[in-house]
């Protein structure tokens, strides 16, 4: 067995690391290659603020940036400790504005082995807006990614996007400018958005796209603030109105004791409502639907551009579904071949898919046999926990939360309990429905199968022509003996299920 699937890791894939230089942290990522939905095997941060004082100074504070070189020397240690291929190092506003950057950038280098790439503002608006575009579903809006000394906004559409714009709007720069007065904040946030008024009035109706370690901080709080079952940043949507009152929240509770600021660090809580600050006045210009918080940021767009435009065009989340079934499940072909039959017998339970929820049973299809190695009693708890907080993309919660439940249902029975609740609650009622209607199907097909390839493109429903009876689900004779009370039973839950008259057919 070669190394990488010892170790429980897709073959013929190399790690690559990212060295991230923000304004007010540095961070390592260690990705498991450079692939359309790469899986992370290290990840660290380290605050070390090195756009404090630039506002005031015009130079990196001396202090930071001693932390930030010993960061980098424990940053190499670890990239080629989890074998590390290749490595690259991008800079942000800190290293681009100070009158110290250029000596700096060569320490960094020195340390590294590598060149350093310093973003201009536009690149860095550009691969914030690739960020969006690798981890949404035809993503439509304008994408926001605050930094400690900048603000870069940018318009999305598919895969499209404009020319970015970059603000002095950072949490640190923020904060130093307005001598830590909110409101002097406000104002200067005001004036500085108003200069990206026009690019932000294109995005009324549409969705902001929050980027950056401060804001999703703000998001985690308000998770923890509404008790939100399922703490998955990727995806978490926020209406406008309420985003609103709860910004304007976090910007009065700056000396709050309310124990859900416990959610977020310390370092981090005190450019809590300068960040808000910042988001407030870009949504009341821009006045979009919704807040969408993405985990997909500059790193994740650098890389995705690496990519050639086959690779780019992969979907992410099937991509993400095809590989767990390769590392898990007794048959990738066999789950394979769930998802092209699902999608033939839809229509016969009156199912007419968007492009959208195709995805999605697709991928519930190919994640249905991932757990099958775990005890009988739990595989179904277990399928929905992998599910619900996998780090997918291309995902929104209710569709995490529909291709969990449909998994767990395939095992346990199509009825909700204990385990389902949380989740049901986020996936919709629609969602809901679709989840036991496909775990229902898999339910059935699965007795046939004994999870393995070559039958179940044999099989099929066909509208009935017997005045007692709605669908015949037809066999092929050389079956026959799958025959049984165990499958008997499992069509007639999806019969009661769907309220459709079933049988067998062997012919």
């Amino acid at each position: 067995m070669v190394e990488s699937e010892a170790q429980g890791r897709l073959p013929g894939i190399a790690p690559v690391s990212v060295v991230d230089i923000g304004s007010n942290s540095i961070r390592l990522v260690v990705y498991e290659g450079l692939s359309r939905s790469p899986a992370i095997l290290f990840n660290e941060k380290v605050l070390c603020g090195l756009g404090r004082g630039i506002a005031l100074t015009g130079r990196m504070d001396e202090q930071a940036v001693e932390r930030a070189l010993a960061a980098l020397h424990r940053f190499r240690a670890l990239s080629v400790q989890a074998r590390a291929r290749t490595m690259y190092v991008l800079a942000t506003a800190a290293a681009r504005e100070s009158q110290n950057g250029p000596d700096f950038i060569r320490q960094a280098e020195e340390i590294l082995g590598q060149p350093v790439r310093v973003l201009t503002g536009e690149e860095e608006a550009k691969f914030s807006a690739l960020g969006i575009i690798s981890g949404f579903f035809h993503a439509d809006g304008i994408a926001g990614d605050l930094g400690g000394g900048s603000l870069e906004l940018i318009d999305i559409e598919g895969k499209a996007f404009g020319k970015g714009v970059t603000l002095p709007l950072g949490g640190l720069r923020l904060s130093e400018y307005s001598g830590n007065s909110i409101d002097k904040a406000r104002v200067f946030a005001r004036k500085q958005v108003r200069r990206a008024a026009e690019l932000l009035k294109a995005g009324a109706g549409r969705t902001f796209y929050a980027v950056g370690g401060t804001w999703r901080n703000i998001a985690k709080l308000h998770m923890e603030m509404r008790q939100y079952p399922l703490h998955m940043m990727q995806g978490y949507e926020v209406p406008l109105d309420e985003a609103l009152r709860f910004l304007e929240e976090v910007i009065q509770s700056r000396d709050s004791k309310n124990p859900a600021f416990a959610a977020v660090s310390k370092s981090r809580r005190a450019l809590l409502p300068f960040g808000a600050v910042a988001m407030k006045e870009v949504l009341e210009v821009m006045r979009p639907a919704r807040v969408c918080f993405s985990a997909q940021g500059v790193r994740e767009g650098y890389l995705y551009s690496l990519l050639s435009s086959q690779e780019q065009a992969n979907d992410p989340l099937l991509t993400a579904a095809d590989e767990l079934a390769i590392l898990r499940a007794r048959s990738p072909e066999h789950a394979r071949e769930l998802a092209e039959w699902t999608g033939r017998m839809m229509p016969f339970f009156g199912i007419e898919e968007t492009e959208e929820e195709s995805r999605y049973r697709q991928a519930a299809c190919l994640l249905a046999d991932i757990s099958w190695r775990a005890h009988p009693d739990y595989r179904g708890l277990q399928a929905l926990n992998i599910i619900a907080h996998s780090s997918f993309i291309g995902i929104t919660h209710p569709g995490r939360a529909y291709i969990a439940l449909t998994n767990y249902y395939r095992f346990e029975g199509l009825r909700d309990d204990g385990a389902t609740g949380p989740l049901a609650t986020i996936a919709t009622p629609h969602f809901l429905d679709r989840a036991k209607l496909l775990g229902g199907l898999l339910r059935v097909v699965y007795l046939f199968s004994a999870s393995m390839p070559g039958v179940v493109g044999n099989l099929a429903f066909r509208t009935s022509d017997k005045p007692d009876l709605d669908l015949e689900f037809v066999v092929p004779h050389p079956y026959h003996d799958f025959a049984g009370e165990r499958l008997e039973g499992r069509l007639q839950q999806l019969a009661k299920l769907t309220g459709k008259r079933l049988t067998f057919v062997f012919e």
